[in-house]
């Protein structure tokens, strides 16, 4: 997971330097993608002790429709802050403009990372739920 996140600075520099490499920028661009591809391929499934793999196991709940409605409401607040970041992202790359592109790049993470928190929540609660009873 935090590889991936990497990616996201190493594109936006990689569109940014269009400004000095012009085209050649989509060569930046391909390596930004080979490498968000093999990454998922070279790295395997880990077990859900961290905070992280908790988050992407908890995400993977969310992809199975999983998602008590006590999670929807803030997810979906989440998924719209990252989805605005994402235009500002985009609108800084566009037209080469600083701020937008800083202030999209932290609201993404920022919304992603407290995404990955909330699905790890997500996913001990599901632990808890299939636990068997101890008690009985």
């Amino acid at each position: 997971m935090w590889t991936r996140f990497a990616a996201i600075p190493a594109f936006e520099l990689a569109v940014w330097s269009r400004q000095w490499l012009g085209w050649w920028c989509l060569a930046a661009v391909l390596a930004v993608v080979v490498w968000l591809w093999l990454n998922v391929h070279l790295f395997k499934p880990v077990e859900p002790t961290s905070w992280a793999a908790r988050g992407i196991y908890g995400e993977q709940l969310h992809v199975d429709a999983k998602v008590p409605a006590e999670h929807k409401a803030t997810l979906n607040w989440l998924i719209a802050s990252g989805l605005t970041g994402f235009a500002l992202i985009a609108w800084g790359l566009t037209t080469l403009n600083i701020w937008p592109l800083i202030l999209g790049t932290v609201m993404v993470v920022l919304a992603q990372l407290w995404r990955i928190d909330r699905y790890g929540l997500l996913f001990q609660q599901h632990l808890r739920e299939q636990a068997p009873d101890d008690a009985a």
